[in-house]
């Protein structure tokens, strides 16, 4: 009980932070100013590419920081606004928004608290395993299609022209006329931004390359105005409002609800597995483990916090998460230094911001969407695994075909299938014995030799209601391949008898009667206790005149001689008459225990 109203349980970063240690104060207050500088320009990007005004990307990140830093584990991560995600976002909520920015904001902000909740019902029946549920090959497919929608997308800024189709290959088809379109002053803006981006890039690689990147531009349409060339038509984001976000209550048809709620849980997942991604990578490079279920949580209460602040759905941000690692970031008070500072700005300084054009943040979008991509890595999976390749390249055609939300639909489908055909159809295995006789897989090695008349076979995955037929079908298929006509069947019991089921049980006792046709003999090896309680509760005879159950495998095949033949059983009476065989089957019994 006291466990359970711990502040380690329910708030792990802020029982962190009491045992905070000086020296570490520097460090995190230069890391904690870094991360600011790059995550205020590129917040008010993403709430570009999410379809809301610039301010919204800056309440996303002040609340949202501040809440991770107390529920999170991980001292490097850092939340905040992410491309993918923002882009999940717009696809969903801009057609039912139907051009009405205030009902877009409001849906937005609706289905970043539907994502939040989500994650927190997924840490309550402790779901952190979804963290692996998307390989890493359909997550590559899938990030690299929505790069690449992002990419063709902000092309529109960039240029200066207006899409009027909505999907991305009739989007590519019209590009040739798009391009006739172009404006040229808004062009010259975003090459003057890619400009100063790659320069400081390349001479300051430690500076924050976006915001000065966005401050030239900024500087640059205020020159203009106030020159004697006037206006040159050059868009920006415009006044952006300072202070406390005003309380918003959703104004919309309750039937739209329902068009949020499986997008939400979309989100929720993607959004859950890109962040772990990261904090696994960088608590592994600052060696400590993280805790995937309260991390589910963290990102459900990160969300809440954004819907309650009039933001939008957040995941941890793996540039600004790799600044904070690059700066010597040591805990989560780097979150809140970077939370204060934004927020200083927001209810402040928000006044130069009006001038930033909105051709530099197409920019900056396509030079973030970069990051996401990894062509190379998706290709290396050609050679290395081919099922994985084809997984990734049908999420990343998907992605760009059908869209955002019907490519993390599949992506989320295809992990699911991968899952049920490595659970249906799993690997299996023929054992035997070494010339000490360890029991090792039979076919890698010439001096691993069959057990004369016995099978050892082994089903590496759970057994369940719809992989038990496959697995009746497998042991007699191997059974009747068998030349030396084996006399008595031994199953690794540890491997597939994870748990009871009624189908399994009622397999078993098939396949014990077949067996027993045909004068095979069959022995459980494992779990003698659960397997002897299942069974009986079954009407599995067990014993003599059933089914043979065993403490391990090595115990199996000592009692399983009586199955041998004469000859055999005289050889083995010898054997025991010698000391060195005895002493060897004694350290044979002793390994397994």
């Amino acid at each position: 009980m006291r466990d359970f109203f711990s502040l380690q349980r329910w708030l792990p970063g802020l029982a962190s932070l009491l045992h905070y240690q000086r020296g570490w104060l520097l460090p995190d207050l230069r890391a904690g100013l870094s991360v600011a500088a790059v995550a205020l320009p590129v917040a008010i990007a993403y709430a570009e590419l999410a379809g809301v005004g610039a301010v919204v990307g800056l309440y996303s990140c002040i609340l949202p920081m501040a809440v991770y830093a107390l529920f999170g584990t991980s001292r490097q991560l850092i939340v905040g606004p992410d491309a993918a995600t923002c882009a999940v976002i717009y696809a969903v909520v801009a057609p039912l928004a139907a051009g009405d920015p205030t009902k877009h904001w409001q849906l937005v902000m609706t289905m970043t608290a539907m994502t939040g909740f989500w994650c927190l019902i997924a840490s309550r029946f402790r779901l952190g395993v979804l963290a692996d549920f998307l390989s890493r090959p359909i997550l590559m497919g899938l990030l690299n299609g929505v790069a690449i929608t992002i990419m063709v997308g902000q092309l529109s800024k960039i240029f200066g022209f207006t899409y009027s189709e909505k999907f991305l290959i009739e989007r590519l088809a019209s590009t040739f006329d798009y391009l006739q379109q172009t404006h040229l002053p808004t062009l010259a803006m975003s090459l003057l931004t890619l400009l100063a981006l790659l320069v400081c890039r390349w001479l300051k690689p430690n500076w924050p390359a976006t915001m000065l990147a966005l401050a030239v531009a900024a500087l640059a349409v205020w020159g203009s105005q106030i020159s004697p060339l006037g206006e040159l038509g050059i868009q920006t984001i415009g006044a952006v409002p300072s202070g406390i976000p005003s309380l918003q209550i959703p104004d919309f048809p309750p039937g739209l609800l329902r068009e949020l709620v499986l997008p939400a849980l979309n989100l929720a997942m993607v959004s859950f597995v890109s962040m772990m991604l990261t904090a696994r990578s960088f608590a592994a490079k600052n060696g400590y483990e993280i805790d995937a279920d309260q991390e589910f949580r963290a990102l459900g209460m990160a969300n809440l916090a954004s819907a309650a602040s009039q933001g939008f759905a957040i995941s941890g941000a793996d540039s600004r998460t790799a600044v904070n690692d690059a700066s010597g970031g040591k805990s989560q008070l780097v979150s809140l230094i970077a939370a204060g500072t934004i927020g200083l700005v927001t209810f402040t300084l928000t006044a130069p911001l009006q001038y930033i054009p909105t051709a530099a943040l197409g920019v900056v979008l396509v030079m973030a969407s970069f990051s996401l991509t990894d062509f190379r890595g998706l290709w290396a999976l050609r050679s290395s695994d081919c099922a994985a390749f084809w997984l990734a390249l049908i999420t990343f055609i998907s992605v760009l075909t059908m869209g955002v939300i019907p490519g993390i639909t599949l992506a989320v489908l295809l992990g699911l299938f991968q899952f049920l055909r490595n659970v249906m159809r799993p690997t299996d295995q023929l054992l035997g014995t070494d010339q000490d006789g360890v029991v090792r897989t039979l076919g890698n090695d010439e001096q691993i030799k069959s057990v004369p008349g016995l099978m050892v076979y082994r089903f590496n995955s759970p057994l369940t209601y719809f992989n038990a037929p496959y697995f009746k079908r497998r042991v007699l298929a191997l059974l009747t391949q068998d030349p030396s006509a084996p006399r008595c069947l031994v199953i690794d019991a540890v491997a597939c008898f994870t748990h009871q089921d009624i189908s399994v049980m009622i397999m078993v006792g098939e396949l014990h009667r077949e067996l027993k046709r045909r004068g095979i003999h069959m022995v459980m090896a494992g779990r003698h206790g659960q397997l002897s309680q299942w069974f009986r509760q079954a009407g599995v005879k067990v014993g003599e005149d059933g089914i043979l159950l065993c403490p391990d495998i090595y115990q199996a095949l000592r009692m399983t001689r009586c199955y041998r033949s004469q000859e055999q059983e005289e050889a083995l009476t010898l054997a025991e008459g010698n000391p060195e065989q005895e002493e060897r089957e004694v350290n044979l019994a002793t390994t397994i225990a």
